[in-house]
């Protein structure tokens, strides 16, 4: 299960479509990619600076794509399939296999690898899409996770690093004063990428969750430094983030997309670099700000939320962290509720689950949460700020968040809105009306 099999199944249902055109690597091809974000994945197959690349992109960018990814058909059943991995992670460790696809290069020269250069404040070239395995060298914790790669000299990367696992795994590195053993893997099937994006407990692997999500399929290789890596990637790295070197990482685009801060972070120095040996090579860019970034960051959390929510409501009908919150600062919740303070408890299990929310609607299973016109109409009818407004101050949020209180440690104020309509309240004053016909739009002559 590999991300040529992926492609090819995309290809064979109409769902990824070939750009022919020479483009450049440069601004170009991310250019297309963000302009027909929601649209069918792209394949393109003349990048003017590398004769022996294709660059795919918007591979998971839709809900249905996801689905196919991991072989569900529908939001519950993903969120189902997502929290059923992360269970069962322990009893899905990936088989070692020295059936490799990828050769050695014979020096280390990220110059010389495709990475596409999105932005116009970026520093240069960044690597978006590959999941970054590392380990605690005392207690061999292993953690695989996606991190935004900034090459900085011919070996060298400087690496973001949220403070979460593999965080803490540097952080217990360096205290020992010992390097971070890590492996790089770029170019991989979308279930690997889902499971890496993912938030399960720390200790639980997530290659072990995408191998459960793979139906035990996923074949790992052992580098050299001790890491296991997917064993049919485009392109695998071997390396250490340095325990004493940093370097200025960023202005890079974020999930919200704006700029995230320019901040002092770890060095990554590559000592191997794998290449499939099949041709063409095939680079995965990854538009940060848009659907793919915004679906990848966002799913388990929304997976979370539905747990949380379920937990203290009856029946959730649908979670969807929005567009407009760029799938990480707003949800829209719809559920059928039993109790008028069934709202209320959603919000507060919302903010629960995922931390960074921001802004929370709970809202009746009538209303669309796809739709936000849909949604703010609940909000005009059903809302009322002086029973239905519920306020936190001073709360852990985003540090990615532009107006925090405390941007280093992401302190806001969060907001949740009841607007579903009260339990004893006559049903006719919130029904929308109906027209009672139907008639065939298609078949009448306009003219």
């Amino acid at each position: 299960m590999d991300l040529r099999k992926f492609m090819s199944d995309l290809r064979a249902d109409g769902l990824l479509k070939y750009v022919d055109e020479e483009l450049s690597i440069n601004y170009e091809i991310p250019y297309v990619i963000a302009k027909l974000d929601k649209g069918p994945a792209l394949e393109f197959t003349r990048v003017r600076e590398f004769g022996n690349v294709h660059v795919v992109g918007n591979l998971v960018n839709t809900r249905d794509k996801v689905y196919r990814a991991v072989g569900v058909s529908s939001d519950v059943e993903l969120y189902r399939r997502l929290l059923w991995a992360e269970d069962v992670a322990y009893s899905y460790k990936p088989r070692e296999t020295n059936n490799v696809v990828y050769d050695p290069l014979p020096e280390v020269d990220l110059t010389k690898l495709p990475i596409p250069r999105y932005f116009e404040l970026e520093p240069g070239p960044c690597l978006t899409s590959a999941v970054v395995v590392g380990m605690d060298v005392r207690d061999g914790v292993l953690n695989a996770s996606i991190h935004r790669l900034t090459p900085i000299d011919r070996d060298k990367f400087v690496i973001r690093l949220v403070p979460r696992h593999l965080y803490r795994i540097y952080m217990k590195n360096k205290e020992a004063g010992k390097d971070t053993p890590i492996g790089i893997a770029w170019g991989l099937h979308p279930a690997i990428l889902i499971a890496a994006a993912s938030s399960p407990p720390y200790g639980v692997f997530e290659l072990n969750m995408a191998n459960a999500l793979l139906n035990g399929s996923l074949e790992v290789k052992v580098l050299d430094n001790g890491i296991p890596v997917p064993a049919y990637a485009e392109v695998v790295m071997e390396g250490y983030i340095l325990a004493n070197e940093e370097a200025r990482e960023g202005p890079c685009m974020d999930v919200l997309g704006t700029y995230d801060e320019v901040r002092s972070q770890p060095v990554v120095r590559i000592t191997r670099v794998y290449v499939r040996r099949d041709s063409p090579l095939i680079a995965q860019a990854l538009v940060a700000g848009y659907s793919e970034h915004r679906i990848l960051m966002g799913i388990e959390k929304e997976a979370k939320i539905w747990k949380f929510v379920s937990n203290v409501v009856p029946e959730v009908k649908a979670v969807r962290l929005t567009d407009g919150g760029c799938g990480w600062l707003h949800a829209v919740i719809s559920i059928k509720k039993q109790s008028d303070g069934d709202p209320k408890n959603a919000i507060m299990a919302a903010f629960a689950a995922h931390p960074s929310l921001k802004y929370v609607v709970v809202v009746d299973e009538d209303i669309d949460v796809d739709n936000p016109v849909d949604v703010e109409w609940a909000i005009a009818t059903r809302f009322r700020a002086d029973e239905d407004l519920v306020i936190i101050k001073y709360a852990r949020g985003s540090t990615l968040d532009p107006v925090a209180i405390d941007p280093v440690q992401g302190i806001t104020t969060k907001m949740g809105i009841d607007a579903t309509r009260p339990i004893n309240a006559d049903e006719r004053r919130f029904r929308r009306g109906v027209i009672p016909a139907s008639v065939d739009l298609d078949r009448l002559r306009l003219r």
